[in-house]
């Protein structure tokens, strides 16, 4: 893991606590975070980056054109998804589809390699706002912190956001072989609440 500064750590330290007690991971980080600094935010930032440019989480943070893609390691070549697929507005596959005839919902893990991801959650496609596939650390900034773009989130939100959308913990713990995104679940949450407390800086301002 790499070196974080002391208020990245004790943002990660109160995450772990709840997240070890059972609680909600953003609660202790809320009411007990030091101030950070904008080099501590943009540092942060750094580490969110490499998550959200990450396979298991920018394969479905596509565009308007609703086509999943194949990335990382396990693909040879990155690509769209196979089998002709395309989420539509729906997000879901409601108009071709849908993500869950083989994408299922499952409390089972994924154990076989190659074999469709299941969570125990409906699958669907980011919305075509969160357009993150092969975009830069700024286009990406820019976006999260937009609230026009972000569904109106603040980093408060977003860190809520992923302590409970399931198919985002998969990212973490994908099975079958797959690599998973890096750092932990719990370090990426004190990186968004670092950030957010920062100022929501992005690299070039």
């Amino acid at each position: 893991m790499k070196a974080k500064t002391l208020a990245v750590a004790a943002l990660i330290a109160a995450t772990a606590t709840t997240w070890a007690a059972g609680e909600t991971a953003t609660t202790t980080a809320e009411t007990e975070a030091p101030s950070v600094s904008v080099a501590d935010g943009l540092e942060a930032w750094s580490r969110i980056y490499e998550v959200a440019s990450h396979p298991r989480c920018s394969n479905c943070h596509v565009g308007e054109s609703g086509i999943p893609m194949w990335s990382g390691p396990s693909y040879g070549k990155t690509r769209p998804h196979g089998m002709n697929i395309a989420a539509g507005e729906s997000r879901i596959g409601a108009e071709f589809v849908t993500c869950a005839t083989c994408h299922t919902r499952s409390t089972q893990g994924n154990t076989v390699a190659h074999a469709a991801p299941r969570v125990d959650m409906d699958w669907q496609l980011a919305p075509a706002q969160a357009d993150w596939f092969g975009r830069t650390s700024q286009e990406i900034c820019s976006q999260l912190r937009d609230p026009e773009r972000n569904g109106g989130r603040t980093a408060q939100d977003i860190a809520e956001h992923l302590d409970h959308d399931l198919i985002l913990h998969w990212a973490w713990d994908p099975g079958g072989g797959r690599e998973p995104a890096p750092y932990s679940l719990q370090e990426h949450i004190a990186d968004v609440m670092a950030w957010g407390m920062a100022g929501m800086p992005c690299p070039n301002g």
